[in-house]
């Protein structure tokens, strides 16, 4: 599926994976959240109530390839943090020139755009997860 990221400033689509993670995002859009910054990466929670099936809330575990350092372009979700993160370089925990998310992540889309461009985010910033037609 293809998404798109609204960040007010500009905009980043994005194809979802075939991942367990990737489904159940995709099945809670449109979804919202308010913008966080860590180092070279911008994030935003996603409240439990957002996903959902058959109606009961649940919460989305660690997946079995689940990673910290990540290649910018790969968005994650943060199970721990409930939020979706996407690193475009250098966060406070990175090594050299690589780009380590706060603890290991889901990887379930991969960013068609520069995500570079994401450094103009600022925190606090409306961002808006919906699907393309």
């Amino acid at each position: 599926m293809r998404i798109r990221f609204d960040f007010g400033v500009l905009t980043l689509d994005a194809e979802t994976l075939d991942t367990p993670t990737a489904k159940a995002i995709e099945a809670a859009l449109p979804i919202a959240g308010s913008a966080l910054t860590w180092g070279e990466e911008v994030y935003f929670e996603i409240p439990l109530s957002t996903l959902r099936k058959r109606g009961e809330v649940r919460r989305l575990a660690r997946e079995k390839n689940a990673r910290a350092v990540v290649v910018p372009g790969e968005i994650a979700y943060w199970p721990e943090g409930q939020a979706i993160a996407i690193g475009f370089g250098r966060t406070p925990l990175s090594k050299d020139d690589e780009t380590r998310l706060a603890s290991p992540c889901n990887i379930w889309a991969k960013a068609l755009g520069d995500v570079k461009t994401l450094g103009q985010v600022k925190a606090g910033a409306t961002i808006k997860v919906t699907a393309v037609d």
